[in-house]
């Protein structure tokens, strides 16, 4: 047997692991709560002349007055971006985790130093019917040298809107990446980066956009807007990967 069929194998054994890894965790997922209708623009991802990149995924999530009214506090706001994070480890069994620490997040391939990306700490905008939370870009192995430093940035924005039907009220939600300078794309080709780092971004934010049916949320690593319990305890923050 030669070596590349050996190499076969084990990868095809490898996804077939995967595969069933996947749908057994997915039988352990609660029920859906609410329903998701994804919306993204006619132009949902753009490069500029300067390579540029601005990336917005979009989902409607209709669920009653009372789930909206429950959820709608800073503290789900935050809650919200740490299931973004949970959903990226989740969908890439585990592969790709976040690492925290107080000044910034790491999207690391399982451990550091392999950083991906590298964010400065979240930026909370809140409004009486909106509220925003923005990871700007730092540095990492998919960001090139003219995308580092900032710039660039990932949020997460949602709005509150009306849904025409009595007793239901929508939750609008919108993932953007905007002026990130991809590596791929300046180190290679454009189009490389379109038909691979491009569509799976895509694919991924979809996914976690229907995820949000179940509205369940993680808890919040760093509980910025967390109301306190008798039984938190104060405790210094370190880097912590999950």
């Amino acid at each position: 047997m030669s070596f590349w069929t050996v190499a076969g194998l084990v990868v095809l054994s490898a996804l077939v692991v995967g595969l069933v890894a996947w749908l057994l965790w997915r039988r352990t997922l609660p029920p859906k709560r609410a329903d998701i209708t994804i919306v993204d623009p006619v132009d949902h991802t753009t490069v500029s002349p300067d390579g540029a990149v601005r990336s917005i995924q979009a989902a409607n999530i209709t669920m009653s007055e009372d789930q909206l009214v429950e959820i709608w506090k800073p503290e789900y706001l935050e809650r919200l971006a740490r299931t973004y994070w949970r959903f990226l480890t989740r969908c890439t069994l585990g592969l790709i985790r976040v690492a925290y620490t107080d000044r910034e997040r790491y999207v690391v391939l399982l451990t550091r130093p392999f950083v991906l990306l590298s964010f400065q700490a979240p930026e909370y905008e809140l409004e009486e019917g909106r509220g925003i939370v923005r990871w700007r870009i730092e540095k990492g192995i998919l960001v090139s040298k003219r995308g580092r430093g900032g710039d660039g940035y990932l949020e997460i924005d949602v709005s509150r809107r009306e849904s025409g039907r009595p007793g239901n009220a929508v939750a609008h939600v919108e993932v953007e990446v905007a002026n990130f300078y991809p590596a791929i794309a300046s180190g290679i080709a454009t189009w490389v980066y379109k038909v691979t780092q491009s569509k799976i971004h895509v694919i991924v934010t979809h996914g976690f956009l229907r995820s949000l049916a179940r509205l369940d949320f993680a808890e919040s690593r760093v509980g910025k807007y967390a109301v306190p319990t008798r039984e938190d305890t104060p405790s210094p923050r370190r880097e912590r990967v999950s």
